[in-house]
């Protein structure tokens, strides 16, 4: 099991946390979510896009970030486009649990929140056109960048095709 966990604070588009939901099943890792949420846990869009893996998400849902904290010690990585440093400069090779937090589609995270941790604030470079990415996005780059360094443990890596077996693609070679 993985010391990685990832927060979603106050997410609003259920599409984006079912979407993160399917990726922490990918990858082995718990969710936390902090209310309020912009939907309904049981919400047919969350369900819809998290697919047939809605039953193996291991996440836990919070009041507020305070009794999430206070509850959950270890190290805090905040992602928002406030942060001067880059993602890839997060070290996931630490033994201590990591909290990879991700603010709401509208707003992020709260701003004097990201002022007090402003050490742990990291950004997804862009192009000066581009505001932010897509929460969902986000999510699935930073955490396989974490799953990545520590060399993707307890993965299937080398089964290419968990549902057709590796050998599928095979039968189409002419």
């Amino acid at each position: 099991m993985s010391n990685i966990e990832v927060v979603l604070y106050n997410p609003e588009i259920p599409q984006n946390t079912g979407n993160i939901m399917r990726t922490c099943v990918a990858l082995g890792l718990k969710l936390h979510l902090i209310e309020p949420m912009g939907f309904k846990i049981d919400d047919t869009k969350l369900r819809r896009s998290a697919v047939d893996y809605y039953d193996k998400i291991n996440y836990e849902i919070h009041s507020s970030f305070n009794e999430f904290s206070k509850k959950n010690q270890g190290i805090y990585y905040f992602l928002t486009r406030y942060g001067n440093k880059n993602y890839t400069n997060i070290n996931f090779n630490v033994d201590d649990k990591i909290y990879v937090i991700f603010g709401s589609e509208s707003y992020g995270i709260d701003r004097s929140l990201l002022a007090e941790n402003i050490d742990n604030c990291f950004r997804i470079p862009t192009t000066k056109d581009v505001r932010s990415l897509n929460l969902s996005n986000s999510a699935a780059i930073v955490l396989y960048e974490g799953m990545r360094q520590k060399g993707f443990p307890e993965l299937e890596f080398n089964e290419p095709e968990s549902l057709k077996g590796k050998d599928f693609l095979k039968s189409y070679v002419k």
